[in-house]
């Protein structure tokens, strides 16, 4: 069986077994839909897409024993789907199907159908082409392409098959699925397809939180994630599931002075930050790193328009937003609060002398994600004068030579003070207080500012010192430290 389009030698065996399979069965079978977009465009793909007239659980169970799969085939009864993963290939075997959203509801009600009621319900017509698996079948390899999707290919298009307000009020996953496929092919969004989104725009209200992230997921990991916010924004769909990121957009002007249009700076750091990094939670650190400016606004005479504290007040948003978008609420998140909320640190570094307790001080903070936090302050110039790019740049370099000074002086980066609370509560014979807090604050403070060296033994004594000084009393004879210690610098 030869194919209209590129498939490797290994592809081609596992087709030819899969089409011997369907023949055996007297079952049509096809190559359908993504799989087939992604060969025309020569894109790698590593996930297959089968459908069959007919059972498709069958189908999955004979193919499934030619090739002995581990783990074994997956059935999922409930859709009539299954999926069968080989080394170098992930397989999803379905049976055509109809389905379709009630008004009001978040599960689509699915039905066995025909394969041109499989083609019909397809959301692009990018997405609609088929090749029938068979050894014996006249047309089988060659490309089917029913709704002119390979036209649309070639003008870099994103059209329905059907009118797309039905397409798109029958299953409104498919709006964010054209913002997607437009986000990471880089093509445009046919125009009535783009009206039909404003105007379908509230029935992704009816989706869950859980389907809208993993689409959102995709758009951030694309290789022009602006390309989808915009378009998110741009249609209205922002606003039905993240106002807070559309509240950002437009820039006021007081007195002749004007603010950036903090949306699209978001969005353009974004961009900046997608060529370096791979990490989607970086990413989504780059897209909420001035979230809280919309809270912090103000003008004020003199001094024009400012945002004080806007780093803070973002960080705080973070897990609102997580648990809204229905992201993890776990160390992913707090992560992105952790860069969020230190995006400003050093900012302020370029411009002021640097000290050495200052850059301590962010090294502590920063901790493991130093470097990332350098990527996200970098990534944060986006501003049209070359000039100011350029100084930015040159101060960026300074702050990160005297991060690298103090660094490989006094190892702050996953730092940690060598007096530990336990040890404050067994010296002084106490249990968890306010005084332990004090004590512990006090010494990593000396360390951090330079006033105390960071050997266990100078920050034992300026325990035993501010012990007394708070009315505690050592239980320890003598009231000598040891000569070594944890965490000694």
């Amino acid at each position: 069986m030869d194919f209209d389009f590129p498939v490797s030698q290994r592809e081609h065996f596992v087709f030819n077994k899969i089409a011997a399979t369907a023949d055996e069965l007297g079952m049509e079978v096809y190559l359908i839909g993504g799989y087939v977009r992604d060969k025309i465009l020569d894109r790698p793909t590593k996930d297959v897409d089968i459908m069959t007239v007919g059972d498709g659980l069958l189908l999955a169970k004979q193919i499934a024993e030619r090739f002995h799969p581990k783990p074994p085939v997956t059935l999922f009864k409930t859709y009539g789907t299954a999926q069968i993963k080989l080394p170098d290939m992930e397989i999803e075997i379905v049976g055509a199907r109809k389905e379709s959203y009630e008004q009001s509801s978040r599960k689509p009600a699915v039905a066995q159908g025909s394969l041109q009621d499989d083609l019909n319900r397809r959301d692009f017509t990018i997405n609609t082409f088929f090749s029938r698996l068979s050894l014996h079948h006249t047309d089988g390899g060659r490309i089917q392409d029913p709704f002119n999707g390979l036209q649309d290919l070639s003008y870099k298009i994103i059209r329905t098959p059907q009118a797309p307000d039905s397409t798109f009020s029958d299953d409104p996953l498919r709006m964010l699925r054209a913002i997607r496929f437009a986000t990471q092919l880089q093509f445009s969004i046919q125009p009535e397809t783009l009206e039909a989104i404003k105007r379908q725009k509230e029935r992704i209200k009816i989706i869950s939180g859980e389907r809208i992230a993993d689409e959102l997921n995709k758009i951030m990991m694309a290789k022009k994630p602006s390309i989808g916010w915009a378009l998110l924004f741009t249609t209205g769909l922002l606003d039905q599931f993240f106002p807070q990121l559309s509240s950002m957009a437009g820039a006021e002007n007081v007195d002749g002075i004007g603010h950036k249009d903090n949306f699209y700076h978001s969005i353009q750091v974004l961009d900046n930050i997608a060529p370096h990094t791979k990490d989607l939670w970086l990413r989504w650190a780059a897209l909420l790193h001035d979230i809280g400016k919309p809270a912090t606004k103000r003008f004020e005479k003199g001094h024009g328009w400012t945002f004080h504290g806007h780093e803070l007040v973002g960080a705080k948003m973070v897990p609102k937003i997580f648990n809204q978008l229905k992201l993890p609420l776990n160390d992913k998140m707090r992560y992105v609060q952790k860069l969020v909320g230190l995006h400003m640190r050093p900012v302020s570094l370029t411009k002021e002398n640097i000290t050495d307790s200052a850059v301590r001080r962010l090294l502590f903070d920063a901790g493991a994600e130093t470097d990332d936090l350098m990527t996200l302050c970098s990534a944060d110039i986006t501003s049209k004068n070359v000039m100011k790019v350029r100084r930015f740049k040159e101060n960026f370099k300074l702050v990160r030579k005297r991060m690298e000074e103090v660094e490989a002086a006094d190892k702050m980066r996953n730092w940690q003070p060598p007096i530990s609370g336990d040890l404050i509560m067994q010296t002084f014979g106490i249990r968890p207080s306010r005084e332990v807090g004090i004590i512990k604050d006090c010494i990593r403070e000396s360390i951090i500012e330079g006033i105390i060296p960071g050997s266990y033994e100078a920050a034992y004594q300026l325990m035993l010192d501010k012990g007394a000084e708070l009315g505690l009393v050592s239980k320890k004879d003598g009231g000598t430290a040891p000569k070594t210690g944890p965490g000694e610098l």
